[in-house]
């Protein structure tokens, strides 16, 4: 089978949907299948043609990080989408930017392919409040042969968009065999070390995380929070820590390739995702399958694979309730059985093979028929 995948961002971008394309990808091509991506010089020096472990990449151009650069790189990948679909059997559009390219190099070559669907992120989210944006989104909704979502909130607002339409809410993957516990890559120390892998973006909640510091570290005065990723919030957050005498507690590392991120969350007694705003967050099941508890927010789809089990829920936007949990959680001395049981969790329901063969199901569901046969007990 040739699957041919578009999407806006890939790495060596950083970030859940990019991780998310790329091992999915790296997946289908091991298990014999062709896999082709479409995607943007979003970064320089980047080429137009590469082979990634088995994907081929074409890159195409790309103006801006904006929805206005979003819209104009769709329209310029056209071309090189209708080329590698000529011959494939399947086209996998990731995120709505992706939806209207893959709908017409679907017919462009006097053949209908399958198109298929992953609604991703907050952007989906956010647009999808707004007025004008809706019927656009309704639109890119019903248009697909198949659509996903990565998180039940994400799916739930789409059928809402559509009414009629069923979208099956599909948890990311993890590359279980790379994310798990390795030696650590931060020197040892006699304190717990929190690890935040947040970009630095408002809507990721961090400064609560920051504002939280001082009443974490009244339980814990030997903590450190290790913030692994960069950002337009950067500047704000270095002189909030600052001005509220937590600077020499968190530690800013800006961002770090995926390759490394095992060996850091390995180093880490507990993870925090002060979100304000989530899809099924990629990193925080990274964390967990590298056997390190998650507290996270009570937002989006952070609660369908966080519970006390595995960490804590905290409320999105309090301070005081994020270093409540956190305090709870380093004062267990059963943490590192919340770690053990947060790996098995994603190895048994969220490992990247597992994500793989429900994309094949469907798939094939839909060249077999014309139609993808829904999930048992999926939502809808």
């Amino acid at each position: 089978m040739k699957i041919v995948f578009h999407c806006v961002y890939f790495p060596p971008e950083v970030g859940g949907l990019e991780s998310h394309v790329f091992y999915l990808c790296r997946a289908l091509a091991e298990m014999g299948h062709s896999v082709e991506v479409v995607t943007s010089r979003s970064l320089p020096g980047l080429p137009d043609q590469e082979e990634m472990d088995g994907v081929r990449v074409w890159r195409t151009w790309f103006p801006t990080r904006s929805p206005a650069g979003w819209v104009a790189h769709s329209l310029a990948s056209v071309p090189t989408l209708m080329d590698r679909a000529s011959d494939a059997d399947i086209l996998h559009a990731q995120a709505f930017a992706s939806v209207p390219p893959c709908l017409f190099a679907a017919s462009a070559g006097g053949r209908r392919i399958p198109v298929v669907s992953t609604l991703h992120t907050s952007h989906f989210l956010v647009r999808a409040r707004r007025a004008a944006w809706k019927p656009v989104l309704a639109e890119l909704v019903r248009r697909p042969d198949y659509s996903l979502a990565a998180s039940e909130e994400i799916g739930a607002v789409a059928e809402a968009l559509a009414p009629g339409v069923t979208v099956e809410a599909l948890t990311n993957g993890v590359e279980t065999e790379r994310f798990k516990p390795v030696p650590p890559a931060l020197p040892s120390r006699d304190g717990p070390r929190i690890v935040v892998p947040r970009r630095l973006f408002e809507k990721n909640g961090v400064e609560y995380l920051v504002r939280a510091i001082p009443g974490i570290r009244a339980a814990h005065p030997d903590v450190e929070a290790v913030l692994v990723g960069d950002g337009p919030e950067r500047a704000r957050l270095e002189a909030l820590a600052g001005e509220l005498g937590v600077g020499d507690t968190v530690r800013f590392m800006g961002a770090r390739p995926n390759t490394e991120m095992p060996g850091i969350l390995s180093s880490a007694t507990l993870a925090v995702f002060p979100s304000l705003m989530e899809a099924t967050s990629v990193a925080a099941l990274e964390c967990l399958s590298c056997q390190v508890p998650v507290a996270a927010s009570r937002v989006g789809g952070l609660p369908q694979i966080v519970d006390d089990s595995v960490g804590g829920l905290f409320d999105p936007g309090d301070p005081a309730d994020l270093a409540r949990v956190v305090n709870d959680l380093l004062g267990r001395e059963d943490l590192s059985e919340l770690g053990r049981a947060g790996r098995i969790r994603v190895q048994g329901h969220w490992s990247n093979r597992r994500l793989a063969l429900r994309h094949l199901e469907i798939y094939e569901g839909l060249l077999a028929g014309g139609r993808a046969s829904p999930r048992p007990g999926r939502r809808g």
